[in-house]
């Protein structure tokens, strides 16, 4: 699985259904909810993406659409181990509206959603196989029953030298992931969508590069790396040895 998402969606109602309903993001609607959520930030107009491909945009990068009924952004900042940490400024815009965060990431099968009704947090999961769950409030919603009760357990492909010990979990968190994203947005990353999901192909988003004002651009950033890697010594490169202690390796 090669599922990432980082994506926040305020909406009048359920998101499946306004997501259905969108055309054309509006330009400038867009940029003034750009600027309301992203105080104090410059923000630079910039290719836009598709909500599929961009739903887990590069660093600082920023996918986003306005609509009537529904605002959306796509941001690797909102990827948080515990969704009720969300700033504050971005929980105030959504009274009187739901909310909802949606981020995981393949690499370390790490999943956390939140749902949030006029501005309180109503649900919130965050789980992976090394954090064990790390955040878990409210009652479960109904895409998560057959998880949390064994029918869908974890079906995990091991290498042929590895240990057949169990998965940390009762279930794979992409698994979930899937069904949380379909269920909360309409629509998936991977696998077959059905015949009734949102075609996230079809909308298209605005792209913004949203930086700090007082943070280095990444022209200095990596200007100031080269000087620290210059600074450093070869490279040097150790063996396991057959008692267990590092070999030193000479390097040409």
């Amino acid at each position: 699985m090669g599922a990432k998402t980082g994506l926040l969606v305020y909406a009048d109602g359920g998101v499946p259904g306004l997501l259905k309903q969108v055309g054309v993001a509006d330009s400038e609607q867009t940029i003034a909810m750009m600027r309301s959520l992203y105080p104090g930030r410059v923000i630079q107009e910039t290719t836009g993406s598709s909500l599929c491909e961009g739903v887990y945009p590069p660093d600082d990068q920023v996918y986003a659409g306005s609509w009537p009924g529904v605002d959306l952004i796509c941001d690797r900042r909102v990827m948080l181990d515990r969704p009720s940490q969300l700033p504050d400024h971005l929980v105030a815009a959504s009274v009187g509206r739901r909310m909802v965060l949606h981020a995981m990431h393949s690499m370390v099968d790490w999943l956390a959603f939140g749902v949030w009704e006029d501005g309180h947090l109503v649900r919130s999961l965050s789980l992976s196989p090394d954090g064990g769950i790390m955040e878990n409030i409210g009652e479960p919603l109904p895409f998560e029953v057959p998880y949390w009760a064994g029918t869908r357990p974890a079906e995990v492909i091991r290498w042929p030298d590895e240990d057949e010990r169990p998965y940390p979990l009762p279930f794979h968190p992409l698994d979930m992931g899937e069904d949380a994203l379909r269920a909360l947005c309409g629509f998936i990353v991977e696998g077959r969508p059905d015949p009734g999901d949102v075609d996230a192909d079809a909308i298209e988003l605005h792209g913004f590069l949203v930086r700090d004002p007082n943070a280095p651009d990444s022209a200095e950033a990596e200007a100031a790396l080269r000087a620290a890697a210059a600074t450093m010594g070869p490279a040097r490169t150790y063996l396991l040895g057959a008692d267990g202690r590092l070999i030193k390796r000479d390097t040409v």
